[in-house]
């Protein structure tokens, strides 16, 4: 396409300049100029590079006009095989290579004075810390909001387990990529947009099979969504700095980071991996900020997050001023008082009467804090451990022998009510006499498949799986319940969480999660109560003795310890509730299913149902480990 230049609103766009790679493939990127520019005079540059069309993202935020208008250039860029850039797409793969190329471009431009901030979200804050994993010396300040750090450890695969939000990615995105390259033969748009069945449909015939799905019209995604759905082991495939920037905190240059994310994002425990490391390695300044957010740019400015609201307090005013007070004291010398504030900014989640509000969810409110560092240095690790007949306190179990089995059938698994969660979406057909997706956008036909956020415990017609009478989770066979006696003070829990697990199975393979809850008790809002989820996690125990010492089956009856890490979060227990752990087996859609055969990952033809055993005795105390903070 060629160059063309557009003048509006006093800001200056130059659209798709094709910029080269390393390869030979070329990015198109639009390039926002501030008002009256001198483009021969040297500007810092603002960079942001996204899969979800750069003209839909400028439509959508406004980021890089708004940033023009404060005098720095804006760059966006359609990342690889994306929208109208070159190339193939590779979930993630090309990222680092291809972010660092662009920064490389973007110095020896005349207007550029080789200091670049990125900016971004979710897959565009993975195209920050991509080319930060490869050095590069022109990163000058980042605010990745909601990104990962290791891939296979709690972002792409999660304990073993496949987090199913990018399958459906996989669906959504070829169908409303318009690419011209990947729909060469005009009859691929019609048949993702109107012929093909749902990503609801699939999740009832996984796992994916090769040319069996719409994505064998599109065989750059089908190879990249079965690569990630069979390769569950740790491989030099997940150690890429694309996917795991984690593995080069060290190679990061030396800059200004401002880490964002939100308790009940999909990457809140990469959110804390990605502030421990850079923090404990840079001068920065380095920081951290979580508010109890979903995933997404806006939701940062939202004070709900599903069924619960915190309150006026919990919202940032403006996101964008947030990002040009670093901008500015990175790329102008302006202080702006970052370097003076404290490195974690935390909202403590809970304190509030539970009441319903008008817009019917019920208000948990919270409030902020700033800290030193992360994990808190005064945090008491405390146990709590599982007890016969349900109970969970700080004691020892007493009793020689106890224990729960349940069965666990993977063709009825446990329905995922809320959580950390995100983009796991069907794409509603086109309008009819439409087929292509460039005259749709693209949120008008995104239709979420699991609601993200903070849910009573109780199944429901808007979460799938769920069928009437619509009763609760705990009241499954499947789902073992571990609740404290009311509490008779505040708890706060904050920081990292582990759950440890005495387990036997008959099954060669199989799956454990939990689930961390806040129990309110009976209230004239609620008169049943309300069981509200904070975090919860899995593990695939054929990795339970770590990744290093590769997949290794169980002896069926053998009994093993688990160990299942939790998304961190911040809560306040009130008075009155009761701190609840819900042990199961299966979270769908959340988490593939295992089938307990212990066949290759993501090959499997069989299922079969498994006796899984949970110990709660003196000898094999199953426990959780909560970071409780204590009062002032």
């Amino acid at each position: 396409m060629k160059t063309a230049s557009e003048a509006g609103d006093t800001v200056t766009v130059t659209r798709d300049v094709m910029v080269p790679m390393r390869d030979g493939v070329h990015m198109a990127t639009d390039i926002f100029f501030p008002p009256g520019c001198d483009r021969s005079v040297p500007h810092p540059v603002l960079l942001h590079r996204t899969p979800y069309n750069k003209i839909e993202a400028e439509r959508m935020t406004s980021y890089a006009p708004w940033f023009a208008r404060h005098g720095y250039i804006g760059v966006m860029q359609d990342c690889r095989g994306c929208y109208n850039s070159e190339g193939d797409v590779d979930f993630f793969a090309p990222e680092a290579e291809d972010g660092f190329d662009t920064l490389e471009w973007i110095s020896q431009q005349e207007w550029s004075n080789g200091k670049v901030g990125t900016w971004g979200t979710s897959w565009a804050s993975w195209t920050q810390t991509g080319p930060a994993a490869l050095g590069s010396k022109h990163l000058a300040v980042m605010v990745p909001n909601m990104s990962g750090a290791f891939a296979h450890e709690s972002s792409i695969r999660h304990g073993g387990a496949l987090e199913l939000r990018f399958l459906a990615w996989a669906f959504w995105h070829s169908a409303c990529n318009t690419q011209k390259a990947l729909k060469s033969d005009p009859s691929i748009d019609g048949a993702l947009n109107h012929l093909a069945p749902t990503f609801t449909d699939w999740l009832t015939r996984l796992p994916l099979r090769r040319g069996q799905t719409q994505l064998s019209i599109v065989p750059a995604y089908e190879e990249w969504a079965l690569k990630i759905q069979t390769e569950s082991a740790l491989t030099d495939y997940w150690k890429q700095p694309s996917l795991s920037p984690g593995y080069y905190w060290d190679d990061f240059p030396d800059i200004p980071i401002l880490i964002v994310g939100g308790w009940y994002d999909s990457y809140t425990r990469s959110t804390f991996r990605n502030f421990e490391g850079l923090s404990s390695r840079k001068k920065g300044p380095i920081k951290v900020l979580v508010g109890p957010w979903l995933h997404g740019h806006n939701t940062v400015e939202q004070t709900a997050a599903g069924d619960i609201e915190f309150g006026e307090e919990s919202a940032l005013e403006s996101f964008r001023d947030l990002h040009k007070r670093w901008f500015d004291a990175a790329l102008k010398g302006i202080d702006t008082g970052i370097a003076d504030e404290a490195p974690v900014e935390i909202f403590v989640m809970g304190g509030s009467s539970g009441e319903r509000t008008a817009a019917g969810k019920l208000f948990h409110g919270g409030h902020w804090r700033q800290e030193m560092e992360w994990p808190l240095a005064r945090t008491q690790y405390t146990p709590f451990y599982l007890q016969k007949e349900g109970g969970l306190s700080r004691q020892l179990p007493g009793a020689a022998a106890s224990s729960t089995t349940y069965r666990f059938d993977p063709s009825n698994p446990v329905p995922s009510l809320g959580g950390n969660v995100s983009a796991l979406c069907d794409l509603l057909p086109s309008p009819a006499g439409i087929t292509d997706p460039a005259f749709t956008p693209r949120s008008a036909r995104i239709e979420t498949l699991l609601k993200p956020g903070g849910f009573n415990q109780v199944e429901g017609p808007q979460f799938w799986g769920c069928q009437p009478p619509y009763l609760p989770l705990g009241s499954r066979p499947d789902v073992l319940v571990f609740e404290s006696a009311p509490l008779e003070h505040d708890i706060e829990v904050t920081g990292p969480i582990e759950v440890f697990l005495w387990v036997t199975s008959s099954a060669v393979d199989t799956d454990f999660t939990a689930k961390l809850i806040d129990v309110y008790p009976s209230s004239s809002w609620y008169p049943l109560g309300y069981s509200l989820n904070l975090t919860d996690s899995i593990m695939r125990l054929r990795f339970r003795n770590g990744y290093e010492h590769g997949e290794e089956l169980l002896t069926p009856g053998e009994r093993v310890q688990v160990q299942i890490t939790l998304y961190p979060t911040s809560n306040l227990f009130v008075a009155g509730h009761r701190i609840r752990v819900d042990v199961s087996s299966s979270n769908f859609p959340r988490f593939d299913v295992n089938p307990n055969t212990g066949e290759a990952i993501g090959t499997e033809r069989r299922r079969q149902g498994a006796d899984n055993t949970v110990f709660h005795c003196a000898s094999h105390p199953s426990h959780i480990v909560l970071p409780i903070v204590p009062e002032d």
